[in-house]
């Protein structure tokens, strides 16, 4: 009932369906359904000018915001399943992700490549994300230390956002993950992100 199901969710709207879970209660199991619109049938005789599309190659469900086309965007998150929702929806909108699933990792891929934007996870094993940015903002000499930088945490409450804001991060968002929501915010990080 956690982030799994907000991960199926997200897939199966950008699809055009929806999913519902239903339970009697403790010991009874649950229902989950998932409802996808059909794809009209095709007959085998493709046109002439290219292959017919199929529904996978729809238009999402939601808005892509022109800002992020093109952009690089590192995604650090130490649950994998995160990393692969977030990298689908940013890349309907053609940016370019990469991801990481650590602040070790996150270090080494800001070693590597420039990003326009960073996203972490701020309850990872190890070493959290609060020390990462921290880091990442201390370095002197490099672009990278005024990259815009969005935190993910678990919690929604004020002193989660106060904590982020102060480690250096420039917005808060809250998990599970709304696609729609993460794309207005990542807009948001790249307007307001002073010229690099």
């Amino acid at each position: 009932m956690g982030l799994g199901l907000a991960i199926v969710r997200a897939v199966v709207e950008l699809h055009g369906g929806e999913v519902s879970a239903h339970s009697e209660g403790l010991d009874h199991g649950a229902t989950f359904v998932v409802r996808l619109p059909v794809a009209p049938l095709r007959g085998e005789i493709q046109p002439e000018h290219g292959p017919a599309t199929s529904s996978l190659d729809a238009a999402p469900t939601f808005e892509c915001p022109p800002a992020l086309r093109d952009l690089r965007i590192l995604v650090v998150d130490d649950e994998p399943e995160t990393r692969a929702l977030m990298q689908f929806v940013i890349e309907q909108c053609a940016a370019r992700v990469t991801t990481a699933g650590s602040a070790e990792e996150g270090r080494a891929a800001l070693a590597q490549a420039e990003f326009d934007l960073l996203i972490s996870d701020v309850g990872m094993p190890g070493e959290d994300g609060y020390s990462f940015i921290r880091q990442v903002r201390a370095a002197h000499g490099d672009r990278r230390d005024r990259i815009p930088a969005l935190a993910l945490t678990a919690y929604a409450r004020v002193e989660d956002r106060t904590a982020a804001l102060r480690a250096g991060f420039d917005m808060h968002l809250s998990k599970p993950i709304d696609p729609s929501e993460l794309l207005v915010v990542l807009e948001t990080l790249i307007r307001n992100a002073a010229p690099r």
